[in-house]
């Protein structure tokens, strides 16, 4: 058996990496199974990907289509062209897509066009808000996908909402969290760290990406203004998304205690999260980390795809709502934020899963 895992950006290397162990594994036992890595090149900035395959031990891809930055169409047509030609030199018995970018639906629409089947892992998540590209990526690939690998029970039951049979649906766990725990004592203090003199609990970690959040220059700045204003005296250090680097020029945003910085690599980014007192972010995959990191979560959106991080774990909903930003730091501040737990299946085991249903399914 041959598959064709898909990677495009940085989240999607992350949950690609433990995918690979497991396939390794598994042919160190004698299975035939076997895999070839294509980059779709949708991320092309050496700090958000290259850095990735280094630092978590993933291969370098059997091929980068270089597709590069453009509008969402434009780039979902370079994908879908360069990953046609890909399966016709290379055909596979399955491919496997992650998460929700653009190259996690453009390479699922060529793959079934191709005859191939598809599996999705990460599928079923929803945030309802169909202003979120990412949103439409993940109703047309689950609207694709033959198997269906899912993080958490509330994505079961949206993919049993959408008509999807129930023996499709394959509740493996989070294997954006398999890469957390296994890396966790690898993490690494950043230049910044020192640079900055910073000390456990006592800084704040910013991100911003959402083109709801970073679009409009006024809301940006008056986002930015009013963390820096309810976060006191505490130095918020935020690594700077390329796509944010441009709308940032020339907003004068230059607090004292907010510090940019360029991208990070996976192992010191996740350092600063661990030893933050709290995290503010327009991120999926980072309120997961919290989540099992224990860190306090601002959800700079008005809608998850991850309500477990909500409802259970440590994250919550702030939107544009200044006013939930203010409670929420009030909450900080005097110690009572929820304790969150951990959802089910976190636990750095679902790509062994993942690979184990693929065998039985493949009776290899």
């Amino acid at each position: 058996m041959t598959i064709t895992l898909v990677a495009g950006a940085r989240p999607n290397f992350m949950k690609i990496a433990p995918i690979i162990d497991a396939i390794e594994n598994k042919k160190s036992l004698g299975f035939d199974i076997n895999y070839r890595l294509v980059h779709t090149g949708q991320h092309y900035d050496k700090n958000l990907s290259d850095t990735f395959f280094k630092e978590l031990n993933i291969p370098f891809p059997d091929i980068n289509l270089e597709v590069k930055s453009g509008s969402q169409a434009q780039q979902t047509a370079a994908i879908m062209v360069g990953f046609e030609k890909e399966l016709q030199k290379h055909p596979c018995d399955l491919v496997m897509v992650v998460g929700d970018v653009n190259s996690t639906m453009a390479c699922t629409i060529v793959a079934k066009k191709a005859g191939i089947k598809v599996a999705h892992v990460e599928a079923g998540i929803r945030s309802g808000d169909m202003n979120m590209p990412e949103e439409i990526n993940r109703i047309l690939t689950d609207s694709l996908t033959d198997y269906f690998f899912t993080t958490s029970e509330y994505a079961n039951k949206n993919l049993t909402n959408q008509g999807v049979q129930t023996n499709n649906i394959f509740f493996v766990g989070n294997v954006m969290i398999d890469t957390l725990l296994k890396n966790e004592h690898r993490f690494k203090k950043p230049e910044i760290w020192n640079t900055l003199n910073l000390e456990e609990k006592k800084y704040l970690v910013l991100t911003l990406h959402r083109p709801s959040n970073v679009d409009e220059e006024n809301q940006l700045k008056a986002l930015i203004s009013q963390i820096k204003m309810e976060a006191k005296d505490y130095p918020i250090i935020f690594p700077v998304h390329p796509r944010t680097k441009k709308l940032l020029n020339g907003l004068n945003l230059n607090f004292k205690n907010l510090h940019y910085t360029n991208p990070l690599g996976y192992l010191e980014f996740n350092f600063l999260v661990k030893h933050s007192l709290a995290v503010l972010t327009d991120s999926g995959g980072i309120t997961e980390e919290t989540t099992v990191l224990n860190i306090p979560c601002f959800t700079l959106r008005d809608t998850t795809e991850r309500p477990e991080t909500c409802n259970i774990g440590t994250n919550v909903l702030i939107g544009k709502d200044f006013n939930k930003l203010s409670n929420a730091f009030s909450k900080l501040f005097s110690r009572q934020w929820n304790k969150g737990t951990i959802p089910e299946l976190w636990d750095g085991k679902s790509a062994e899963r993942i690979i184990n249903h693929l065998i039985e399914i493949y009776k290899l």
